[in-house]
């Protein structure tokens, strides 16, 4: 054993290297409990706890044993998933419980407002556009009064009689695809067709196959200035002559939605700021709540088409219908308790608010709208 003067001089933890030296186990050294960071490995700050004061990095020393890595790699990806899950509970059953815990400055238990929106907008959008995807228009299934407007629509207009038979054949419900169309056999009586149809091919080539609306898009008025003129040559290219290229304009439309949206939460904050300018609130405060509310409502949204297909395919009827439209009015109320449980105030002004704003916000989903789709038809 070393002697006194030894340990003052050395240390202990000389000492002790020296006395017991490290043994190596079969395979693997043994573990060396290093020495916990007292200074921030990024701007050299002096360290009072697991965060750097100064510029906020982690004291972590990431130089130890791989265990140790998937440990800390598993305790953060647990802890946000225990985050998310909390989040998302507590969005649903009561959305204003985050925006007055944010407000309040409980912050860290909870996604932030807007990473939760980019989440669930994500997977909301995602949704539309693959059900705008599967948009069709079929012809069996037209209305009776739909297809008389049709019928009369085609008498109307200067179409070629083979395409205007192949569109009726269409439309009774017994089109033909295009190789069976070559293959079968000409109808006993046939019309000479016109040498004008000759020089120039029909419109309407083929019933119209998934996707395609056929001639339900006409473009009969002539433009009267330069600006129709070119609105009416873009809607020709991207929705097609007759509306045959209308699925694709219909699913390009819907994938410009999200930044639609996104460019309408803070015209929602500028409303509520507008409706609330007497309590003196922040405008961010606003901004947050609107994150919220949207968030919920992606969320609503989809869960409630999600039962309504699985009622409607269980147990459709009146009692699916009530199960529904209860729903939508629980929607409805959660975001009116919202309102009233984020800017305190009384129920007759808390209902005379979520009319009025729910007006004003109406009216700027319609001109964003307009604006989409005016930009989508625009744009190459």
């Amino acid at each position: 054993m070393a002697d006194e003067p030894a340990k003052i001089i050395l240390g202990d933890t000389a000492i002790t290297g020296i006395e017991q030296p490290g043994r190596r186990r079969f395979f693997r050294r043994k573990d060396r409990q290093r020495p916990p960071l007292i200074h921030c490995e990024n701007c050299d700050a002096l360290l009072t706890g697991r965060w750097c004061s100064n510029c906020g990095q982690a004291a972590i020393d990431y130089r130890r044993s791989f265990r140790h890595v998937i440990v800390d790699a598993l305790d953060s990806f647990l802890n946000f998933e225990s985050k998310f899950f909390a989040t998302i509970g507590w969005l649903i059953a009561r959305p204003w419980h985050l925006t007055n815990q944010f407000l309040a400055g409980r912050r860290v238990r909870y996604v932030h407002p807007l990473r939760l929106y980019l989440l669930v907008s994500i997977l909301f959008f995602f949704v539309v556009n693959y059900w705008a995807k599967s948009i069709h228009a079929d012809p069996s299934k037209l209305s009776a009064g739909d297809r008389a407007e049709i019928a009369a629509d085609l008498d109307k207009e200067d179409i070629p009689p083979k395409a205007k038979a192949r569109v009726r054949h269409a439309l009774d419900g017994k089109g033909l695809t295009q190789p069976e169309a070559q293959t079968s056999p000409p109808p006993a009586t046939t019309v000479t067709p016109q040498p004008s149809a000759i020089a120039s091919p029909p419109p309407v080539a083929s019933p119209s196959p998934s996707g395609d609306f056929g001639p339900l898009v006409q473009f009969d008025k002539p433009p009267s200035d330069k600006f129709e003129k070119w609105l009416e040559q873009r809607a020709k290219e991207k929705m097609g002559e007759h509306g045959s290229k209308m699925a694709l304009f219909i699913a390009t439309l819907f994938s410009n939605l999200p930044y639609m949206m996104l460019c309408c939460i803070p015209l929602f904050a500028f409303v509520l700021k507008v409706l609330y300018v007497r309590k003196h609130i922040f405008y961010i405060d606003h901004l947050v709540y609107a994150l919220h509310i949207h968030s919920f409502a992606y969320l609503a949204i989809m869960l409630i088409v999600l039962i309504t297909i699985g009622l409607n395919r269980s147990i459709p009827g009146t009692f699916a219908g009530w199960i529904i439209a209860a729903l939508w009015i629980a929607f409805a109320t959660q975001i009116f308790l919202s309102i009233r449980r984020v800017y305190r105030q009384g129920w007759f002004f808390t209902v005379f608010k979520f009319f009025l704003g729910g007006f004003a916000y109406f009216i700027v989903l319609t001109v964003a709208l307009a604006v989409t789709f005016f930009i989508t038809i625009a744009l190459p």
